[in-house]
């Protein structure tokens, strides 16, 4: 049996999960709630788990699964504290049990690369809380596929948008505002080059990660298109929108000012440093293994296109809603 679980139901857990339906592959999500996504069809099976400190409860949603996907997490502010003990009960689960265990991962480890090029051969050089967290899980999966406990891949994605994306930089602050006419809240200097991640582009290239066994053991920079400044793609959604752009961005000041009632704002400090120099992403290690099976990632007009065609969805059933909870307060 080719099994599949998902552990998460996020943005990327639901891209993963689309991915892998278009394969015709039986797919699990797991979530503490148990309650579906919106966008989840009924096919696929929703399993109520919080596996966060429970490495029994991982044994048993993940119990014959092939495929094991890492896409859980907890609030951006409990990363320091939750993380490592996530990652330890996921670890302790599946050990033994020969599923593939392919990990969703950003690029926080890295530090600042001061505009550099980031490539997988880099060192860990993180200097945040945040990276160094991001740092110490990852090792703490590589070094239980060393050990023979699990098998394991990673897949590292920049910041990343598309559907369902709402709570990131290039989310709902940006795309929602720009909606209505208003300007999109950005971070940092939006002329400077900024790797972004479509998050299907993403989803799919975990699915690829977890198909081959040629990918266990190392970490690999997901697919993007050509890297272009905030400014040039937020004036791509502008135009997918039909309205001039206009848009600001939030300086390391501005977004401390806002952590002092904010605190997701507050996390996000630390982590100017990409916003205030080049972010440039280098994939090619990706594609020179699997650019046959993956193709060209999707160019940043078609993502962008997909993206304001669900964030209109959204905001039209939002709207509904609020009109009818407004009459019957009235």
């Amino acid at each position: 049996m080719n099994n599949h679980v998902i552990l998460g139901t996020g943005p990327l857990a639901q891209a993963i999960q689309r991915e892998l339906t278009r394969r015709g592959k039986i797919v699990k999500m797991v979530n503490r709630s148990g309650k579906r996504p919106a966008d989840v069809p009924a096919t696929v099976e929703i399993v109520a788990s919080d596996v966060v400190y429970d490495a029994d409860k991982v044994r048993v949603v993940t119990s014959g699964a092939t495929v094991v996907y890492q896409c859980a997490q907890p609030e951006y502010v409990e990363w320091v504290e939750k993380f490592p003990p996530l990652m330890k009960s996921v670890l302790e689960g599946l050990t033994g049990s020969g599923a593939k265990f392919i990990i969703g991962d950003n690029l926080y480890m890295y530090g600042d690369t001061n505009g550099q090029p980031i490539h997988e051969g880099l060192p860990y050089e993180q200097h945040t809380r945040k990276g160094k967290v991001r740092g110490e899980v990852a090792q703490m999966a590589l070094d239980a596929h060393k050990a023979g406990k699990v098998r394991v891949a990673i897949g590292r994605g920049s910041d990343f948008y598309g559907p369902g994306v709402l709570d990131s930089l290039t989310g709902e602050r940006a795309i929602l505002p720009a909606l209505e006419g208003k300007a999109a809240q950005l971070a940092g200097n939006l002329d400077l080059p900024h790797t972004l991640t479509y998050v299907e582009d993403f989803g799919k290239a975990l699915v690829i990660l977890g198909e081959r066994d040629e990918a266990l053991g190392q970490a690999w920079h997901v697919p993007n298109p050509p890297t272009i400044s905030q400014r040039q793609w937020m004036t791509l959604v502008f135009e997918e929108i039909g309205l001039p752009p206009k848009m600001s961005g939030m300086g390391k000041l501005m977004m401390t000012i806002g952590g002092l009632f904010i605190p997701a704002a507050r996390e996000i400090v630390e982590m100017m440093y990409e916003f205030e120099k080049a972010y440039i992403v280098d994939h090619g290690k990706f594609m020179r293994a699997f650019g046959q099976a993956f193709g060209e990632p999707t160019p940043h007009r078609e993502a962008v296109k997909r993206t304001v065609a669900w964030y209109r969805a959204y905001a039209a059933q939002h709207a509904k809603a609020e009109s009818r909870t407004a009459t019957a307060i009235a």
